[in-house]
Parts: C-alpha cells; structure tokens; sequence
C-alpha cells in the first residue's frame, strides 16, 4: 500500500469517528510511523509502505479515533517553540498558556527573579520563563511524582536544569524564601462539569490537574492564600484561571491585598490569566 492510499485511509477512519482535524491527524501518525517529517512525507505519496508499519499507523489511528489526544499519541507537544515531553500524568501546554509567559517575560526581560511555578505539570511554563529570563532561579512544585519526572526530563532536554528545581511537595507544605514571581495553572473546572468536558480531556488528562472543588476554585484559593506568605511584598502572582471566573477570582485577589495589574485574554477574548501584585 503507497502512501496516499495509507493517508487516505486512515483520515476516512478518523473522519467516521468525527474528529474534525482527520486529514492532518493521519498525516502527523503515518509520520511518526515512519519516522519522517510531514513535508517528506508530502512529496513522496508513491512511496509503498511495509505491513509492519501499516499495522503500527493503523493501531495510532484507532487510538485517535477514540478521542485520544495527538499529543499523548506522539509523546510531545510544542510550547514556546520548544517540544516538551508529555503524557497522561500532565496536561498537554496549551497555546492560552504562552500568552502569560509572553506577558511575563515582558515584565521581567533582563532582570534576574526567583520563581515558583505550583503544579508545574510537564514543566513548561518555568522551563520557558527560563529561557529568556536566563538569570533567573526557579522551582516547580507537584504533588505527582509521575508528572514531576517529566519535568525532569524536560528541563534535562531544554538545557535548563542548574537553575531549576522540582520538589514533590504540596502547596500546604512549601516554606521557602521569598519569591519574586509566584505562577500557577491550577485546576479550575467545577467537579460536576468534568463529565460534560471534551471526551479528549475527561478521558485522557489527569483528572487532579482538573478538579477544582465544587466551585472550581478550591485550589485557586489555596494558591491565593498561600502566596502571601511566600511573595515578596511587591511580588507578582501569575494565575490561570476558568471562563467565567473573572469576577470571583478578582473578588479573592482584592480581599486578599493583591492588585490586578493585568488582565489576559485568549483568543476567543475571554480572560485565562490574572497577574497580580501583592500589596500588603
């Protein structure tokens, strides 16, 4: 079987299970199969493809067809022009995301801070921070110890591991100096609307790095309190946050002696971040 007909097939598959992305999806697996880049693959769609492979591309393509995230299929997902090392231990880095650290690396562009990122996941947002912000120190902490080897390895791949540090620590029990920068993705969906999300997240991502209480906000709240212990007055405390939890959110920071100082939105122009100083 060529190419093309491969291609072809496998997108037929993919498009009967009604993923939207089923001819690009069958062209990324086919691929990885094959251990070629998708422009090559392109321009050689004569090229005959063994029975071995066809039988590896065919189990990724039934794999996908059960919603399973592409980015848990290939291992890997791209964030701040970087490949991370992901799987069903972390979220997968979403696009959102790279629009706080843009911000923050605005904000702290030549300048040499101290970081902790809670519930660092895969690692990618400190391992980007650190990047550009190249005199920086930064901890990231986890209660997974799963999630907390993939950091590993990715700080170890991003050559950036003399200037971080990953912990297995809950938030509850971290002391340490003050921080200039506090970052947190944390879970924010309301446990009774987990069932009704994307069959790719709720089946396929870490339930705990999405399970935010009843309210959604029962980890944003920790964070919220926790960090005045640990910010430096004048500190900054990046946090993501729901669709629709703008209002509540902001309501806590304020209470709580945090200023807003800036407010980002994602592409569909829903706020996903709030940077906030602590005021004292």
């Amino acid at each position: 079987m060529n190419t093309l007909k491969l291609i072809n097939e496998g997108s037929y598959k993919l498009k009967q299970s009604n993923i939207i992305s089923h001819q690009l999806d069958s062209e990324i697996l086919l691929s990885k199969v094959l251990n070629k880049t998708r422009e090559n693959l392109l321009i050689n769609l004569e090229q005959n493809i063994d029975r071995k492979n066809v039988k590896k591309f065919e189990k990724l393509i039934r794999r996908r067809s059960l919603n399973e995230p592409i980015a848990y299929i290939l291992k890997k997902k791209e964030f701040w022009s970087r490949n991370f090392e992901i799987n069903n231990n972390t979220l997968i880095p979403r696009p959102e995301t790279e629009l706080m650290v843009e911000k923050l690396v605005y904000i702290y562009k030549q300048k040499k801070i101290n970081i902790l990122d809670i519930g660092t996941g895969s690692g990618c947002i400190l391992i980007s921070l650190l990047s550009e912000l190249k005199q920086s120190y930064c901890i990231g902490i986890d209660i997974s110890k799963k999630a907390l080897k993939i950091a590993i390895k990715n700080s170890k791949k991003n050559n950036q591991k003399n200037n971080i540090k990953f912990l297995n620590r809950s938030l509850s029990n971290f002391y340490h100096k003050k921080f200039d920068l506090i970052v947190s993705n944390p879970p924010y969906i309301r446990t009774r609307d987990i069932k009704n999300l994307d069959r790719s997240i709720k089946y396929y991502e870490p339930k705990i790095a999405l399970d935010g209480g009843n309210d959604g906000l029962d980890v944003i709240k920790k964070v919220i309190y926790k960090s005045k212990e640990i910010l430096k007055v004048n500190g900054l405390l990046a946090l993501e946050i729901g669709n629709g939890q703008l209002r509540k959110v902001s309501t806590l920071l304020l209470k709580n002696l945090y200023r807003i100082e800036h407010n980002i939105r994602d592409y569909k122009n829903n706020t996903r971040c709030l940077i906030a100083k602590y005021i004292r």
